[in-house]
């Protein structure tokens, strides 16, 4: 295993091409780019926060395209997640756009839906949640995730924590750009830190879902 040195601009130009010409000869071409400078500096760059974090999941190049209108091969971006609970953890990618990273939870199963809902619903553990959300909105990070345009059966439209309620999944994301530090070793400082700050909320989903059958 390499040691992690950063992740070459090489790798954010090999995506902007991809979305020009997402096509089996673009990607047959240059392949050898995507390998050195994307998917190798992921595989690395996880490697090294396993200790603290857990083993990553380095997701796959081609996309599933049975159930879609969009028929292109490949995703124009590279992730990794590492889970703490199904469904939920940490995430990293690397795009055109350059560093992102992530956590939360992401379309949990119905019945592990319920729980965290009944869980906001709780006027104590729910306002948990709000004041971990609130520290790490004050920290830079977007809270998104698909959410219901209207209310979820059951709770009332007066619910103080309706906006919570209406999530199906809830994601905290930073989006980092390409700073200088992205090509050197300092990027891996750079996600966990992010990381941690994510922690509070990763664990708090986390002990929630887990165990949800």
């Amino acid at each position: 295993m390499n040691a992690f040195t950063g992740f070459p601009l090489a790798g954010l130009d090999f995506y902007e091409d991809l979305e020009a010409d997402n096509s089996k000869a673009f990607w047959t071409a240059h392949k050898q780019t995507y390998d050195d400078a994307v998917r190798a500096p992921m595989v690395a760059l996880t490697a090294e926060l396993t200790a603290e974090f857990g083993e990553a999941r380095v997701f796959r190049p081609y996309r599933d395209v049975r159930f879609s209108a969009d028929k292109t091969p490949y995703k124009t971006h590279q992730g990794a997640v590492v889970h703490l609970a199904p469904g939920v953890g940490w995430y990293v990618q690397i795009s055109a756009a350059g560093l992102s990273v992530g956590g939360g939870c992401f379309r949990p199963e119905p019945s592990a839906l319920a729980a965290l809902r009944a869980t906001i619903d709780n006027d104590v553990r729910g306002r948990e949640l709000e004041h971990i959300l609130a520290t790490i909105t004050a920290a830079g990070y977007v809270l998104g995730g698909e959410q219901l345009k209207t209310r979820p059966k059951g709770y009332p439209a007066d619910h103080p924590r309706l906006a919570l309620l209406r999530h199906k999944s809830l994601i905290v994301r930073r989006e980092h750009g390409a700073p200088d530090w992205l090509e050197t070793p300092a990027a891996v400082t750079e996600v966990r830190r992010a990381w941690n700050e994510l922690r509070p909320l990763v664990e708090w989903l986390a002990a929630v879902l887990e165990g949800v059958d």
